[in-house]
């Protein structure tokens, strides 16, 4: 809606006769060029003057001193004005009636200043009135607009345009969006799209050639209603990104980049860049843009994603459990892309591969088997790593030397272990229900531990009754203990029916070796007496030579020794075994017990007819003294 707004003048009467020197024109006054104006003028002066010859008036420009001759532009006594007032100007009011209203005509912007009226009435009595009357010619009309123009609230414009012309009566026309209405005044609600846009009031008088036009740009004050931020996006950790923010709001924002409740970077701008350089994992995350203007607080975000390969894997400790254990490995670790875990046993593959980064490897009741490395190797499509820890299962170890064995005081159990910590060694005597260890002194128990392994002995004097198959009945069980575990196995009886035999051989073989040596003492004797008187011939054993063969050892397999003798060309055999390990060692039995740790090979004895001595008398081949002892 428009509306036309009109200046009147005021023009005060004031009929008190006792009035001084007074004049009332308006302040300001104004006029739109080529057209005219009309200042409204009243002047009042003492009663007690009495007008000589009339009243006559003079109206100045610029200023009311006559001495600094100021431009003439209108005087009521002659035509005498200003070249620049020539033609233009004419006294409207009537000076006796104390009317001086001025009309100045086709006026310009050189026009525009201060007019003072100057009244005489005759002698001395002549007064300027120090009031005057300013005059402001415009080329274009006024539009009244407020100071802020708020979005979306109820706004008015008014186009003012002066009407201070008597012949001449202006129309107005506002234009906006280019829609042309009649009226002075334009009521609407703005938008933000209204910000910057012109709107236009248009002034022309009828009959004229006369048209004045203003422009104005709309300045719409709104709150931020839109934020533009990049998209998300991923970039792999060391690179460097810029983050982008723009908003749109009047008059611009306060932009601050935050990253959950840190500022990082803020300015008063319509748009702002945050760039982050070297960017780790921890850059991961929301960052939001805040716009805030004072009418209003918008913001908009973005996930950056920080793209790596995993982090060496967080796993358990090594450690050392109980056999029958149960067990939750974990393997944790941190990748982007959430990178897969896979679990390794000594280069094997166990358990499922998982895409997380978290896996739990589930080991229920342990066995032996289950020692071992056990690895995690975590991989994504940007690298690998791997943390690794080893599992003992422990529990003590029965040695495949322990063994009961047939010795001549009896029989002797030795039981070896290994174990961490070291195993306790106790014997068990199922028949007697007796069980023996370190606290026992019967059965010539003997303990020792080095290192991580220990060694218990016992003794046993009596070798028990005889069984179906003729052995004796040993029944000996051996216990190896720690805190991890117990283990008891009966202990294999060894060597029993070679002892025996070695026992039976060896009997014969010393008879035969007594019987040998008596019938030599008697043989020799049976010859001296024959030789009684006769020069005698000394025997000698010549040069007696001893051939050792040489020791062999086999580590791995029973080994036979072979005792051979042979005596006047009768042989005796005696063969004994014995059980090795894989030191060579071997525990002797029977007659043999007395060469413990010492080893015979094959051995012959050999007695050769003798022979007499070179250079001696002697009864040559007929089996004389001389004899050679050979040992081979």
């Amino acid at each position: 809606m428009w509306c036309l707004e009109l200046l009147l003048p005021l023009l005060l009467i004031i009929p008190d006769a006792d009035s001084q020197w007074n004049v009332w024109v308006p302040r300001d006054i104004s006029a739109m060029t080529n057209s005219c104006v009309v200042i409204p003028c009243t002047f009042m002066y003492p009663s007690s003057i009495r007008p000589y010859r009339g009243i006559h008036g003079i109206w100045y420009f610029g200023q009311p001193y006559p001495q600094l001759f100021p431009p003439v532009v209108f005087k009521s006594r002659t035509d005498v004005v200003h070249e620049s007032y020539k033609g233009r100007t004419k006294l409207l009011g009537d000076l006796n009636q104390r009317n001086c209203t001025l009309l100045i005509g086709n006026i310009g912007a050189e026009h525009s200043g201060r007019y003072y009226f100057r009244a005489d009435l005759g002698g001395a009595n002549i007064y300027t009135y120090p009031d005057f009357a300013e005059l402001k010619v415009l080329d274009q009309p006024s539009i009244d607009v407020p100071e802020e123009i708020v979005s979306d609230e109820n706004l008015e414009l008014t186009c003012y345009v002066p009407d201070n012309c008597p012949d001449m009566t202006p129309e107005i026309q506002m234009d906006e969006s280019n829609t042309a209405v009649m009226s002075s005044t334009l009521a609407f609600v703005p938008r933000p799209m209204h910000n910057g846009q012109l709107l236009g009031c248009r002034v022309y008088y009828p009959n004229t050639t006369l048209v004045y036009e203003r422009l104005i740009s709309l300045d719409i004050k709104y709150a931020p209603r839109s934020v533009w931020v990049n998209v998300s996006s991923e970039v792999m950790e060391g690179s460097s990104v810029t983050l982008h923010c723009e908003v749109d709001s009047n008059p611009p924002p306060r932009i601050s980049w935050m990253f959950g409740d840190q500022e990082l970077l803020w300015d008063t701008a319509s748009n702002v860049s945050l760039s982050l350089d070297d960017v780790t994992p921890k850059s991961e995350g929301i960052y939001t843009c805040v716009g805030d203007n004072g009418y209003g607080v918008m913001n908009t975000s973005l996930y950056l994603s920080v793209r790596y390969p995993p982090r060496e894997p967080v796993v358990n400790e090594s450690m050392t459990v109980q056999e029958g254990t149960s067990l939750a490995l974990h393997c944790s670790t941190q990748g982007n892309p959430a990178p897969t875990l896979t679990w390794l046993k000594d280069g094997e593959l166990v358990g499922t591969i998982t895409a997380d980064e978290l896996s739990v490897l589930e080991v229920m009741e342990i066995t032996p088997q289950g020692d071992g490395q056990y690895r995690c190797l975590a991989e994504n499509e940007h690298g690998r790593a791997s943390s690794s820890f080893n599992i003992t299962v422990e529990r003590p170890v029965l040695l495949e030397e322990s063994k009961c064995t047939v010795v001549r005081e009896g029989v002797q159990c030795v039981c070896m272990a290994t174990g961490n910590p070291e195993p306790i060694i106790e014997f068990y005597l199922a028949d007697l229900n007796i069980t023996i260890n370190e606290t026992d002194n019967r059965y010539n128990f003997y303990t020792h531990t080095d290192g991580h392994m220990s060694t218990g002995m016992i003794k046993l004097r009596e070798k028990g009754e005889r069984v179906n198959n003729g052995g004796p009945a040993v029944n000996v069980h051996c216990s190896i203990s720690n805190v991890y575990g117990r283990e008891s196995v009966l202990l294999e009886l060894q060597q029993e029916k070679k002892y025996m035999m070695a026992v039976i051989v060896g009997t014969i073989g010393g008879v035969a070796v007594i019987a040998f040596i008596i019938a030599a003492v008697r043989y020799v004797g049976q010859n001296n007496k024959k030789e009684n008187g006769n020069p005698r011939q000394d025997v000698v054993l010549e040069n007696p030579a001893l051939f050792y063969s040489a020791v062999k050892k086999d580590k791995q397999n029973l080994r036979k020794k072979v005792l051979k003798t042979e005596l006047l060309g009768s042989k005796f055999n005696s063969i004994l075994e014995e059980t090795t390990g894989e030191d060579g060692d071997f525990q002797p039995v029977g007659p043999m017990a007395g060469l413990e740790r010492q080893e015979l090979n094959y051995a012959a004895l050999e007695f050769i007819g003798v022979r007499p001595r070179e250079g001696a008398p002697g009864r040559g081949d007929d089996g004389g003294n001389y004899m050679e002892i050979k040992a081979k």
